[in-house]
């Protein structure tokens, strides 16, 4: 009994000093506020502007991190088991958002994203986002074995996913079809399913993304506009240009918090969409370095927490950490790569950095269920293992008077009653 009692409270004081991933929290809790940071630098003049108050954005961005934080607070109590049979109806929820915002929804720029609602807009895709991993992994672990067989189990996930797509073309959102149809492959691909069916799905949706780029002139424009933004400056390649002469201007070490010059009307979308120009207009080359190695950690964080609860036996909570990784990181690399002029122009946000409600909120969800599995596996870890009767204990003195270093025979010594 006293030795149960000893090993408990050691499990007690395991658990109070390792209850969560610290690195993870870092990394995350470092990207919000330098995301605030930025906010703020960004969006003073065209606040001043708009709304007469310089930090009107930067006040919303701070209510809505400390949403985020509180919305995740709540999230990382709920059990994995509860989002496990959640997933269906969270599903059938964001396929009515998606069609519920192409009747009602607000249009900004020619898109159709948001839903009003008062002081805040809803941004579908991103509820989406996270509806669609939640669903795709427990579909994975109910079918595993037939999606490393059978076609028809294999597609089924990608069927859901192109019904969501068809939904964000028509509003149109292409930055997250792109993300979300990457998302779900990966976590097929992870799966185990076999290489060779993602390379003919690869070349069908290759073919048809050419189609489609070639069918509307903006499409082409957008694309020749960023193999070559210089030839037409003013007017297609006017964004890159700008974000491109922000890059130039922060050198090494940048000009300085506050001192960007690109974001005084020059750049378009300066605190949401390219707030990465503008960090590394200010804070240079080794701060956008830094941030680039923030988002690194948050993802190798998040898909180590999905290594260790796969290798617990628990494949949702190990896929659901995969999709989450996936996203961040897809949408991280698609954000920056835009602002640096490697892939053409998308109306993506920087996870956890750029201005929004939605993305936000939704992102402190993501990283709320990252804890909540890591936590979830390390008491798994810990839990105690039954001891084996028949096994002598060879570090404890035999409590018999026989003498010492010698045994009494099986069966002679009396079990602990606790």
């Amino acid at each position: 009994m006293l030795k149960a009692m000893l090993r408990t409270s050691q499990d007690r004081l395991t658990t109070r000093h390792h209850a969560f991933d610290g690195w993870l929290l870092l990394a995350t809790l470092s990207l919000m506020l330098i995301g605030w940071v930025m906010v703020t630098s960004a969006s003073t003049e065209i606040a001043a502007n708009l709304t007469g108050n310089p930090y009107y954005f930067s006040i919303r961005h701070g209510i809505f991190v400390l949403a985020a934080i509180g919305v995740g607070l709540v999230a990382v109590c709920l059990p994995l088991d509860w989002w496990r049979r959640k997933g269906p109806l969270m599903l059938i929820g964001a396929l009515l958002l998606l069609f519920l915002v192409l009747l009602v929804g607000r249009e900004i720029n020619g898109s159709r994203r948001w839903i009003p609602l008062g002081i805040i807009n809803i941004q579908a895709s991103e509820v989406a986002k996270l509806c669609l991993i939640v669903y795709v992994a427990g579909y994975l672990e109910r079918y595993l074995p037939e999606v490393r067989r059978s076609w028809g189990a294999f597609m089924r996930p990608l069927a859901v996913m192109a019904l969501i797509g068809f939904l964000l073309i028509l509003e149109p959102d292409y930055g997250a079809v792109v993300v979300l149809t990457g998302c779900v492959m990966g976590m097929l691909l992870l799966s185990g399913a076999p290489l060779w069916r993602f390379l003919l799905i690869l070349a069908v949706v290759g073919s048809g993304a050419v189609m489609l780029a070639v069918a509307e002139p903006y499409r082409l424009q957008r694309i020749t506009s960023f193999a070559n933004p210089w030839a037409d400056q003013y007017n297609t390649g006017y964004q890159l240009t700008q974000a491109l002469i922000a890059f130039g201007r922060g050198h090494w070490f940048g000009l300085g918090l506050g001192n960007s010059v690109q974001k005084l009307f020059y750049l378009p979308e300066a605190h949401t969409d390219f707030v990465f120009a503008v960090l590394a207009e200010e804070l240079g080359l080794f701060g956008a370095i830094a941030v680039i190695l923030l988002f690194a950690l948050l993802v190798f964080r998040a898909f180590r927490i999905g290594r260790k609860a796969e290798l617990a036996g628990n494949p949702f909570a190990a896929y659901l950490c995969y999709g989450i990784a996936l996203v961040i990181g897809a949408q991280a690399f698609i954000n920056i790569a835009v602002s640096s002029g490697m892939l053409p122009t998308k109306g993506l946000t920087l996870p956890l950095l750029s201005y929004g409600g939605s993305s936000l909120i939704i992102s402190g969800i993501m990283m709320a269920i990252l804890f909540r599995v890591d936590a979830e596996v390390r008491r798994l870890g810990r839990r105690p293992m039954p001891e084996d009767d028949s096994r002598p204990d060879l570090n404890s003195r035999p409590e018999t008077d026989i003498g010492p270093g010698v045994r009494p025979a099986r069966g002679t010594t009396e079990p602990d009653h606790e």
